[in-house]
């Protein structure tokens, strides 16, 4: 077992015993009876307080005449956001973004705190990027439904040209199904793989630099582990997006 770190420790300790519980009442094996929380859900845990604090912050000191300089970056972010979902979906994507922006602010808040000594990245673990993956794949294909009805299922049968004959689309559509299935399977599989090993070779990179040379060369690697945690939390989003933009295209 991976040595626990003060936070989880602490988590542990107030709650480690209703936890043990609560799985055991759930038939779960822990992996730990005495301390079934890992580090991964600790540092989860921090993650949405950090940011519930922080959005009640914002919200607070909201303001039209004289906005702060964290309004302004919140302001950008969900601006970039919305003109990244406008440009892929459409016209119709405003109600998308919120639940965008909720993404990307909690995968860099995950990415980024593994920079801080004493935390680690929840990331750079296989079952956190998974999670944020199956939340995506189940997000988009609710709005696909929301946004088509039961005619979104459609869209797993390939293309419906009128045009076609039966004969055609009835077997085009046998072939189809098992395709989409695998694709859109596939696309969660993508999305976790592709955080974890570079969340993960990032932290195993800093760390190793910072144990051989511990002064001054570590930076280097430090800085473009937090390069990385950026751009993987772009793509992400990216990634996300696009998946949306297929899911309630108007064509359905």
């Amino acid at each position: 077992m991976p040595e626990q770190l003060w936070f989880t420790q602490i988590l542990n300790n107030l709650f480690g015993g209703a936890v043990s519980g609560l799985l055991q009442a759930l038939h779960i094996a822990p992996g730990n009876l005495q301390a079934p929380i890992t580090n991964a859900v600790s540092m989860q845990f921090l993650v949405c307080l950090f940011l519930l604090l922080l959005f009640m912050l914002v919200r607070t000191s909201l303001s039209v005449d004289r906005p702060g300089a964290l309004q302004h970056v919140f302001e950008g972010v969900h601006g970039f956001i919305q003109g990244q979902s406008e440009e892929i979906i459409g016209h119709h994507s405003e109600g998308f973004t919120p639940f965008l922006v909720t993404l990307a602010f909690f995968i860099l808040t995950c990415n980024l705190i593994g920079v801080i000594p004493g935390f680690e990245s929840p990331t750079a673990v296989p079952v956190v990027p998974l999670g944020c993956a199956i939340v995506a794949f189940c997000y988009y294909q609710t709005q696909g439904f929301k946004h088509a009805g039961v005619g979104y299922l459609k869209h797993f049968f390939g293309p419906s040209d009128p045009t076609m004959g039966w004969i055609i689309r009835l077997p085009l559509a046998v072939l189809m199904l098992p395709i989409e299935l695998i694709s859109h399977l596939a696309r969660m599989l993508s999305l976790t793989v592709r955080l974890f090993a570079n969340m993960f070779a990032g932290d195993m990179v800093t760390l190793v630099f910072f144990s051989l040379v511990p002064v001054g060369v570590p930076i280097l690697f430090l800085g473009l582990h937090i390069g990385v945690s950026f751009l993987q939390t772009y793509i992400f989003v990216l990634l996300t997006t696009v998946y949306l933009a297929g899911a309630v295209a108007e064509e359905h």
